[in-house]
This record gives C-alpha cells, sequence and structure tokens, in this order.
C-alpha cells in the first residue's frame, strides 16, 4: 500500500508557518537561545552555576532552556550573551528591494 503525504515547503519561519503573531521577534529570541544554550554546554555550566551568571534563577533557565521564553525580552536575552563574554552587534541595514514600495523590514539575528 502506497500512503501519499502532502508537505508543504515552509516560509524559512516556523513561528510565521504556525501562524503566530510577532513571529520575526519569536524566531530572533529562539536563536540567541540557541546561543546562549551553546554557550553553557561549551562551558559544562550547570543550570545554578548559569543562573548565577546570567542573573537569574535556575528555575528561569531551565524554562528558557525548554523554550519558554515568550516573556523574556530581546534585551534581556542579549544582555544574557554579554554575561557569557559574548559581543553583541545591532545593525540596521536598508534592504535591497526591486521596487520602491515601502515594506515592513526583517529582523535578524547571525550567531556564531
Amino acid at each position: 500500500m502506497t500512503l501519499m503525504v502532502k508537505m508543504d515547503k515552509g516560509s524559512g519561519n516556523v513561528f510565521a508557518d504556525l501562524g503566530y503573531r510577532d513571529a520575526e521577534t519569536h524566531k530572533v529570541k529562539a536563536g540567541l537561545v540557541r546561543r546562549i544554550e551553546k554557550l553553557i554546554d561549551a562551558r559544562g555550566l550547570t543550570q545554578v552555576e548559569a543562573a548565577d551568571i546570567l542573573g537569574m534563577s535556575q528555575p528561569d533557565v531551565s524554562k528558557m532552556l525548554r523554550g519558554m521564553f515568550r516573556t523574556m525580552t530581546i534585551d534581556r536575552l542579549m544582555d544574557c550573551l554579554l554575561a557569557l563574554g559574548e559581543d553583541v552587534e545591532i545593525m540596521a541595514k536598508t534592504p535591497k528591494r526591486s521596487s520602491g514600495a515601502t515594506k515592513r523590514g526583517k529582523l535578524t539575528v547571525v550567531a556564531a
């Protein structure tokens, strides 16, 4: 028996694909949290040790690392990266567009 499955190509932003409001912000936050998690893992930190460095409670670190970071601001997540010794750079640029139409810009995070 052959099973046919219809698949749609994603947009590159799972939050937009799921219909989240403010999907770009959610994507940026997820990228920042992913970077924070990699740094914590690379240093072999426990959640208690990470919480001390980040200036938050261990339960909050646990929630953040499990994807419950909706209430955290991008600024707070960038502060976490700074506390972990990372440099954070914010850049604004004019996008290259073929038409003169005004369109909302795009928010992007580049994590090494």
